[in-house]
């Protein structure tokens, strides 16, 4: 008699991936953890955002901590996080700057409330930023021996452990990093047993994968803390399904494109001088008349490239800079002709949007790393980048992507 066939087996559904709520403290790094999330993605200017409960996409929300008092900071963190529990079940992310600028330490202590344990990889090795014996290295350098905090009040952190004062950290090395899956998760285990927090090194995209695909399996209770770079290993690892193709965007060469460089970074000044070479229109701004509010723009600035900068040859100005962007973004916000936009700095693309009413960016896709084409509401397109990112021809790179018609007949000329 012939054997019967084994019953079918039944039919399980593979257990759904998580939605992401990233909490970000500034604007471009909240855009490039939007960009690099992947799939459906919410990038909100609004930290009430927080809270909604139709969960059917990633949630990155810009809370604008940078400029804050600390204990300030750190209550905006600890309202956020808490709006975020109440709601459907989302793995929780925290964007932090990877030369560790801004309220690190107490935004950190305050997110890791109720968790089991922070895992903290703040690693960037698209721009060149490495974490190795706990130590954040910047093209090779510790980050306390470059000049990356040049417009800071404080000196940069020696280690990972100094710049979290206060929240124990453990140090995770590269070999445990690069061991068997089972290895890493019970390092971490291990560390969050201890009442520490694990703080991987990293080197290479390929470590942070590692990193991330180790929280997935450790589950809820371990929160991830990082920049992009980690954001990016995020979105490998959850293999989100690509974003619907947004609509072609009509050819926009006769709209203004209008450049507000915020940043204090040398680098500016280049990258300024490859869009005059293009025939843009530069207005380098006092920085002592732009905090009076007695700048008033030239009529001949209303061009169709034009950049507007904070004249920094009296170098940076620590603890100006929240000021400075207001002003400068208020400025933007006024210029005629409704430009689109490509700001660079957080401070100054949060600014200049909060001047313009705008509370949500569509993202769109990166022209290059941290530079991320947005749209709004309405149809504007903005491009967001931190000031510390970008070669010489970063801005020159943003010009021919968003107006490739007028810019390769200037470059002809």
């Amino acid at each position: 008699m012939a054997s019967l066939p084994p019953p079918p087996r039944p039919c399980v559904s593979p257990p759904a991936l998580p939605y992401v709520v990233a909490l970000a403290d500034d604007l471009s790094g909240a855009a490039e953890t939007a960009c690099a999330l992947g799939g459906a993605v919410r990038l909100s200017l609004n930290a009430a955002d927080v809270a909604e409960t139709a969960a059917a996409h990633d949630l990155v929300v810009d809370l604008d901590t940078r400029h804050l008092p600390s204990a300030e900071a750190a209550y905006a963190v600890r309202t956020a996080l808490r709006a975020a529990q109440a709601g459907p079940p989302r793995l929780l992310y925290k964007k932090v700057d990877s030369q560790l600028r801004g309220h690190l330490a107490v935004e950190a202590a305050a997110y890791a409330e109720g968790a089991t344990a922070v895992v903290i990889a703040p690693a960037l090795p698209a721009a060149r930023r490495t974490v190795t014996g706990g130590v954040v290295h910047v093209n090779g350098v510790p980050l306390h021996r470059t000049d990356g905090w040049r417009a800071e009040r404080a000196s940069a952190p020696r280690s990972l452990a100094e710049a979290l004062s206060g929240l124990p950290v453990r140090t995770v090395p590269l070999d445990a990093v690069r061991s068997e899956p089972a290895v890493l998760d019970a390092e971490f285990q291990r560390i969050g047993a201890s009442g520490a927090h694990p703080a991987p090194d990293a080197e290479t995209d390929a470590d942070l994968d590692a990193v991330a695909a180790a929280v997935l399996r450790l589950g809820p209770g371990f929160r991830l803390l990082g920049s992009s770079g980690l954001a990016a290993a995020l979105g490998r690892t959850l293999l989100r399904p690509a974003a619907a193709t947004p609509p072609p965007t009509p050819a926009r060469d006769c709209t203004p494109l209008l450049f507000v460089v915020g940043t204090a970074e040398p680098g500016a000044v280049a990258q300024i001088a490859r869009l005059t070479a293009l025939g843009a229109h530069h207005v380098p701004l006092d920085p002592a008349d732009l905090a009076a509010g007695t700048v008033r723009l030239p009529r001949t600035a209303a061009a169709a490239l034009t950049v507007l900068s904070i004249d920094g040859s009296a170098g940076p100005r620590p603890g100006a800079g929240r000021a400075l962007s207001t002003a400068l973004g208020a400025l933007a916000a006024a210029y005629p002709g409704r430009p689109d936009l490509v700001l660079t700095g957080g401070e100054t693309a949060r600014t200049t949007l909060d001047a313009l009413g705008i509370g949500e960016l569509e993202p769109l896709g990166e022209i290059h790393h941290g530079a991320v084409h947005s749209r709004t509401p309405d149809g504007r397109h903005v491009v967001t980048r931190p000031g510390s990112h970008g070669a010489e021809d970063s801005l020159l790179r943003i010009t021919v992507a968003l107006r490739p018609r007028p810019a390769a007949s200037a470059a002809a000329v």
